[in-house]
C-alpha cells in the first residue's frame, strides 16, 4: 500500500532510519526460540542439533517422547517417523523506540534440519507495529501469498509496506511471538503504566496498545493479575469490564479467580439475584463451583415455582426468535461410533440439557446469544456434554459436562468439533 496520508509517510520513512536486526539478535533467537529435535532412523537416534549418533539401549527407549543427546546433552523431542528432512517455523520480537513510538519488530524465523547435518537458520523481519503515545498502532509488513491457505505464508522478497489502519483485525496483526528480545527499547510512559520486562505471554503489540489507551489493563498489570490481565485481551468472550466493579473487589481482596467462565457466570447469577457485587463475600467465594452449582438450582427453583407458565410462554416466544437466527444451522449432526453431537434445535433442549447436566444453559438464557450456536453431545442418547461454539470467531468458547466438569468423552467431543467447524462456517456463508 502506497503511505498517503503524514502519519503513514512518517512511519514509512522512520522505517529505513532502524538499524537493521543484528547478528547477535539472531544468535539469541537461534538459541532460544527453537526446540531441539531427534529422530530414530534405521535402528538408531539421530541428535539434530549436533549430528550424533547411536543405538537404543532397549526396545522401550525407542518409544520415548523425549530423550537425551549423549554428546551434546540437549534434550530431544522425537519425531515419531523416518522422515530425515525437518523444518520449524517460529518468531520472535524486538522492542525499540524510534522518534516517540514504540516500535515491535516481528522476526519469523526457520530452522532447517537433516540427519547427520548441523541445522541450518534462516531469519527475516516480516513487521513492524508503531505505537505512538496514545496507543495508536500502525503495521508495515511484508506482502503474503493470497494462494495460500496459510495467514502467514509470507513473501521473503517483498519490502515492508504500510498497511491500512484495519489491518488489526487480521491474524497477522495477532501473532504472538514466542519470546521477546530480553535486551528492550521502552517508551517512558509504558513503563510509567506498568511495564517492566515480561509481556505475560500476550503479544506485545496487543499489550502496549491496550495499556497506553484502556486503564483496566493498567490496573491489571500494576496489581499483578496478570493471568486476569491475559484472559482479558485475549479472550473474545470475558465480560471484565461490565463486572469491574466486582473485579476490583477481588483485585483489593488478593482472591485469585481460577476459572474465569465460571466466575463470570456466578456473577451474572448474583446479579440475577440482585446481591450487592461490591461485598467480598459474595463476589469471592471459597468454592467457587460449589456457589455457583447452589445458584443455579435456587434460580432454577425460583422459575419453576413462580414462573411456570410465564416461561413456558417466554419458551413458546423464545422459540420463534430462537429458530429463525439459528434455523440454518438446524440438522447439524457430527457422529463416532456411538457419540452424537448435534445442534439445540428447540428452547425446551436447552432446559433439558440444563437439568440433565446441572449447568446454567438455561438458566443464563444462551438461547438468546446471537454469536453463540449450542450443541449437544450425547451418548446412547444419554446427555454428556454441551458445547457453545463462537460464531464470528469459529471457536468453542466452552465445552462441559455434569457440573460444569468435563466428562470421559471430553477429548474425543473437542477433537469431533474441531474437525467439523469447517461445516458450520460454509451454513454461515450460504
Amino acid at each position: 500500500m502506497i503511505p498517503k496520508t503524514i502519519i503513514e509517510k512518517e512511519i514509512s520513512h522512520l522505517s529505513t532510519t532502524l538499524k537493521p536486526i543484528s547478528d547477535e539478535m539472531h544468535t539469541w533467537a537461534e538459541k532460544s526460540i527453537f526446540l531441539k529435535w531427534g529422530v530414530l532412523s534405521r535402528g538408531k537416534f539421530h541428535c539434530l542439533e549436533c549430528t550424533h549418533s547411536w543405538k537404543p539401549e532397549s526396545l522401550s527407549k525407542s518409544c520415548e517422547k523425549y530423550i537425551k543427546c549423549r554428546l551434546c546433552q540437549g534434550r530431544l523431542k522425537m519425531q515419531g517417523c523416518n522422515q530425515v528432512h525437518f523444518r520449524e517455523i517460529e518468531y520472535s520480537a524486538v522492542l525499540d523506540v524510534c522518534q516517540g513510538y514504540q516500535v515491535v519488530r516481528m522476526i519469523c524465523s526457520h530452522k532447517h534440519m537433516k540427519k547427520n547435518t548441523l541445522p541450518s537458520y534462516f531469519h527475516k523481519e516480516v513487521m513492524q507495529h508503531w505505537i505512538n503515545p496514545k496507543g495508536e498502532v500502525r503495521t508495515m509488513s511484508l506482502s503474503t501469498n493470497v494462494f495460500s491457505n496459510v495467514y502467514d505464508a509470507w513473501q521473503y522478497y517483498s519490502p515492508l509496506e504500510i498497511r491500512p489502519k484495519d489491518f488489526q483485525n487480521s491474524p497477522k496483526y495477532r501473532i504472538n511471538p514466542y519470546k521477546v528480545y530480553p535486551c528492550m527499547k521502552l517508551l517512558t510512559v509504558l513503563k510509567r503504566n506498568g511495564f517492566k520486562t515480561s509481556v505475560y505471554n500476550i503479544a506485545p503489540q496487543i499489550l502496549f496498545t491496550s495499556l497506553l489507551k484502556d486503564s483496566i489493563t493498567e490496573t491489571l498489570l500494576k496489581s499483578s493479575q496478570t493471568s486476569l490481565l491475559s484472559y482479558y485481551l485475549q479472550s473474545h468472550e470475558q465480560h471484565i469490564k461490565e463486572n469491574w466493579y466486582a473485579v476490583k473487589v477481588c483485585i483489593k481482596n488478593n482472591y485469585v479467580i481460577k476459572d474465569y467462565k465460571i466466575w463470570e457466570d456466578y456473577i451474572a447469577l448474583l446479579r440475577w439475584f440482585k446481591k450487592d457485587l461490591n461485598c467480598a463475600s459474595f463476589v469471592c467465594p471459597e468454592n467457587l463451583h460449589k456457589v455457583h452449582d447452589k445458584l443455579v438450582a435456587k434460580k432454577r427453583e425460583l422459575q419453576r415455582k413462580k414462573h411456570l407458565l410465564k416461561m413456558r410462554a417466554e419458551i413458546l416466544k423464545a422459540q420463534e426468535v430462537y429458530a429463525e437466527e439459528k434455523k440454518r444451522f438446524f440438522g447439524l449432526c457430527f457422529t463416532d461410533e456411538n457419540l452424537t453431537i448435534k445442534v439445540l434445535e428447540n428452547v425446551q433442549d436447552f432446559m433439558e440439557d440444563g437439568d440433565n447436566l446441572h449447568h446454567c444453559v438455561f438458566t443464563n438464557e444462551y438461547y438468546k446469544k446471537k454469536d453463540s450456536l449450542i450443541l449437544s453431545a450425547k451418548v446412547y442418547d444419554t446427555t454428556v456434554e454441551t458445547i457453545e461454539v463462537s460464531l464470528s470467531n469459529m471457536e468453542i468458547v466452552q465445552c462441559h459436562g455434569m457440573k460444569n466438569n468435563n466428562s470421559q468423552y471430553h477429548e474425543v467431543i473437542i477433537s469431533i468439533m474441531k474437525k467439523n467447524l469447517y461445516q458450520i462456517s460454509s451454513r454461515i456463508k450460504k
